[in-house]
């Protein structure tokens, strides 16, 4: 069957066409560009074949260094499957809350919840039913590992879509509105353009938050049950366990150049993509580069699919659908049906954990209020530590594409790798120099957390107008005046984003940070994420439903206290373009 015209594939095969129509050899990067497709479709295959194959109730991790390469290429398949799932969850979850006033009031806080619940605070559940529910294949467990991993990605994205949306210039909102734009063409045309910058550097750090907890996520034993997936995180998991140095120094290279890789080759040509939708009016600005990109634009096969996107826009404007107010209250009855079903769903799931928690005592619940507490100042230190040294650093590299340059891909390794495999190595510096675990769990936490606001930062810096900046040069504004003036109240929605999704993640890696494993013995902090390391090892799921209920009660009530007051002010007072 001939594609469709308009589709991706009538695009491909119609490039194609002209590509090997063309006289003369193919360009390398051509050739290279088309063995990489190729190699992507029998990877898919490859995959689809593992996913069939019969369910083992163990597996046994091959610790040769010949085996990592194999294991790499399955982590970054879930990665990018992950990616991709919370990607579509962005879009669909972030913007209804940014358009919904009702909605934003339930959607809100409950993303803050969602981001701050531990992985093992549900990870149980997913697994057991995931697998039940494809029994005889490896279908159920890899769909719990890619679940695992999408909850360590998608709210810091959905955060910085809710955020980018909510503040679109009203100038631009009224002119979608002359033009009659429907809710497609409004996401198409308006939100999505408004919030590429901040996405795809968000994008960048979800893939973070998705390897930090890529050990526990492929390496996961529930009682006498494995429920291990071969990659480098369970491959990480077993070295640790027995001790490998050559396997642990192995591991750490396959994901340095992982992550290398996918920077090369994905993020970093996003971000230079990323800088057409940079918002101003006038003023110049040193372009950002990408050796990766620039071999896209100069071969034949990009050419060939711009020559027909081109041809496509070139076509007669359509007048704007006549039925925008239809569209408008066909949404709105959608959007009451889904939340309405949400609400229902909200309600039977606080009404069985209502009915698992009815054995906790009062005295547990009191211990649990008081762990709670110090969480709590752990996680506000992390933030607070992590916050004094990159909003300058951030600022240093977003408003320099020089250092961009350089410095982005070695964040983004530095931000990539799990932070779970140093902990042994930090614990035991910490207490060599003294500090007690209550302490240097802060510090543990600040190794996967510093990165969201870090990112946020890059992001909000990159988006400063230029003719803004230039302004500031023609007025010969000082740095504090500067930055007190331009840099602050431009950045500050991000770094608000920055904010919430570190304090997230914090609460997230508390179940790792105040709960440690090293040399044999295992080390815990008071507080509410060692509670629920402990009641998730011993499987005692009414207490650590009650953990993880105390923890959401926490993290909603901090966040109508402080985020949303300061989210408010970011409206009210810090926006670029009015």
């Amino acid at each position: 069957m001939a594609p469709r015209p308009g589709t991706f594939g009538s695009s491909f095969s119609g490039a194609a066409n002209a590509l090997l129509g063309r006289a003369g050899r193919l360009p390398l990067v051509d050739v290279a560009l088309m063995v990489g497709i190729v190699a992507a479709g029998v990877g898919v295959v490859g995959l689809a074949e593992r996913w069939a194959a019969p369910y083992h109730a163990a597996v046994e991790i091959d610790l040769s260094l010949s085996a990592l390469p194999r294991y790499a290429l399955l982590s970054l398949s879930r990665g990018l499957a992950a990616y991709l799932l919370s990607l579509v969850f962005t879009i669909l979850y972030g913007g209804w809350a940014a358009r919904d006033p009702l909605a934003e009031r339930v959607l809100v806080p409950l993303l803050d919840v969602l981001q701050s619940i531990p992985v093992l605070g549900f990870m149980p559940a997913l697994v057991l039913a995931l697998v039940g529910a494809f029994p005889g294949t490896n279908v159920g467990l890899e769909l719990a590992a890619i679940v695992m991993i999408f909850t360590g990605q998608a709210w810091n994205m959905a955060f910085s879509f809710y955020q980018s949306v909510k503040s679109v210039p009203p100038v631009l909102g009224e002119v979608a509105s002359v033009l009659r734009f429907g809710p497609l063409r409004r996401l198409r045309w308006l939100e999505l353009p408004y919030a590429t910058i901040g996405l795809v550097w968000n994008s960048m750090m979800s893939m973070a938050g998705g390897w930090f907890f890529l050990m526990v996520s492929e390496a996961f034993v529930l009682g006498d049950r494995d429920f291990r997936l071969p990659g480098l995180g369970s491959y990480m998991s077993v070295a640790v366990a027995r001790g490998d140095g050559k396997a642990m120094v192995g591991s750490v290279v396959a994901m340095t150049a992982l992550i290398v890789l996918l920077d090369q080759l994905l993020w970093r040509p996003l971000v230079v993509w990323a800088q057409r939708f940079r918002m101003e009016e006038s003023g110049q600005t040193e372009e950002m580069t990408s050796w990766f990109y620039d071999l896209l634009r100069r071969s034949r096969l990009g050419e060939a699919v711009r020559s027909r996107r081109r041809a496509a826009f070139v076509r007669p404007a359509r007048p704007p659908p006549a039925g925008v107010a239809a569209q408008a209250r066909t949404s709105r009855v959608a959007s009451v049906a889904v939340f309405t079903l949400l609400l229902a769903l909200l309600v039977w799931g606080g009404a069985e954990v209502v009915r698992l928690m009815s054995g906790v005592s009062l005295p547990t619940w009191m211990g649990l209020l008081g762990d709670a507490g110090l969480t709590l100042l752990r996680v506000l230190a992390a933030v607070a530590l992590g916050t004094a040294w990159t909003l300058p650093a951030g600022l240093a590299i977003g408003l320099s594409p020089r250092l961009s340059r350089l410095l982005q891909p070695v964040v983004q390794v530095v931000a990539s790798f799990p932070a779970p495999m140093l902990f042994p190595a930090v614990v035991v510096v910490l207490h060599a120099a003294g500090v007690s675990l209550g302490i240097g769990s802060v510090v543990l936490m600040l190794l996967g957390t510093q990165w969201y606001v870090l990112f946020n930062v890059v992001a909000g810096a990159t988006a400063i107008p230029a003719d803004l900046r230039e302004a500031a040069e023609l007025f010969r504004f000082g740095r504090w005046q500067r930055f007190r003036q331009l840099h602050l109240p431009s950045v500050f929605p991000y770094l608000l984003t920055g904010w919430v999704t570190a304090a997230g993640g914090a609460w997230n890696a508390s179940i790792v940070s105040e709960y440690v494993a090293t040399g044999g013995e295992t080390l815990a902090a008071h507080g509410l994420g060692a509670t629920i390391s402990r009641q998730a090892t011993a499987g005692r799921f009414p207490e650590l439903a009650a953990a993880v209920l105390v923890m959401a009660v926490v993290v909603v009530g901090f966040n109508r206290l402080v985020w949303r007051r300061l989210h408010a002010v970011g409206e009210e007072r810090f926006s670029s373009v009015r």
